[in-house]
Formats: structure tokens, C-alpha cells, sequence
């Protein structure tokens, strides 16, 4: 039987008006991603966010909060979104081995909040991190209305 629901963790790590992001296709229309990946069974959501960052960015970091929780009900296997704010511990950004990589991120960089038009993210999403988060900690149905 496979696999109804995948819980995938996204984390959103700003610095100095940036934001973290990884040059990864995503759409035919977007490059670039907010880093994160799938959780492994076993792990906790936390744990999930914190080894996809460092695989994917080099950064160690920790949970500060949960933003949102969001649905992709059109994708195979449907998905559970989970997006958090994060905080660096340590570490210098770096790219990963991407060995075992179907999709390998091309580049791992902080950008101004305000260019996130520019790597594909729409206008909503940067107006949501602009305005530091409103509704953090909630539902907010389908992906689309955080705008990813």
C-alpha cells in the first residue's frame, strides 16, 4: 500500500532583511526554493527541519516557531506542508553533495526579501515575510494561500 500523505517541513531562516533560499527546480516556472524536505519515519518534525538544513545548506539551526500548516491535496501523494521560522546556530553556508539527489540544489544563498519576485516566489509570499508572519502558528489550507 503506498503512501496516502507525505508531511513535508519547510524553514524560513531571515537574516538582515534575507532569506535563505536554494536554487532547486520546483516549477516550470520557479528555480529557487525555501530549503526543506521530507520527514523521515521516526524522526519528529524538528528533527526533520533541522537535518534537511544542514544537508541542504551546511547551517545547523533550531525551531523558533511554527508558521504555517498548509495542504497540497493535487500532488501524488497528497502533502502536509509544515512551514517554520528558523534560527542559525552555527555553521557557513555551503553547497551539499546533492550524491543521492534526484533534484540537486545548484546554489544555496541569502537574499533581500524584497528580490523574492525576482527568484520566482510570488508577490503574496514576500508581503507574508514582509509583514513578519500574520496568522503564524495556523491553518491556512491550501499552499497557495501562504503563496507557494
Amino acid at each position: 500500500m503506498s503512501n496516502l500523505l507525505q508531511v513535508r517541513v519547510t524553514g524560513i531562516l531571515i537574516e538582515d532583511e534575507h532569506i535563505l533560499l536554494v536554487k532547486q527546480s520546483v516549477s516550470a516556472e520557479r528555480g529557487w526554493s525555501l530549503p526543506g524536505g521530507r520527514v523521515e519515519q521516526g524522526e519528529t518534525l524538528e528533527e526533520a527541519m533541522v537535518r534537511e538544513m544542514v544537508e541542504e545548506t551546511g547551517l545547523t539551526t533550531k525551531v523558533k516557531k511554527l508558521l504555517y500548516l498548509c495542504d497540497k491535496p493535487d500532488s501524488s501523494p497528497s502533502l502536509l506542508h509544515i512551514t517554520f521560522l528558523l534560527e542559525r546556530l552555527e555553521g557557513e553556508i555551503r553547497l551539499p553533495s546533492n550524491e543521492f539527489d534526484s533534484n540537486p540544489i545548484g546554489d544555496v544563498v541569502l537574499v533581500p526579501i524584497a528580490d523574492l519576485p525576482s527568484y520566482g516566489f510570488t508577490e503574496k509570499f514576500m508581503t507574508i515575510v514582509q509583514h513578519g508572519f500574520p496568522e503564524s502558528g495556523s491553518y491556512q489550507g491550501l499552499k497557495v494561500n501562504i503563496g507557494l
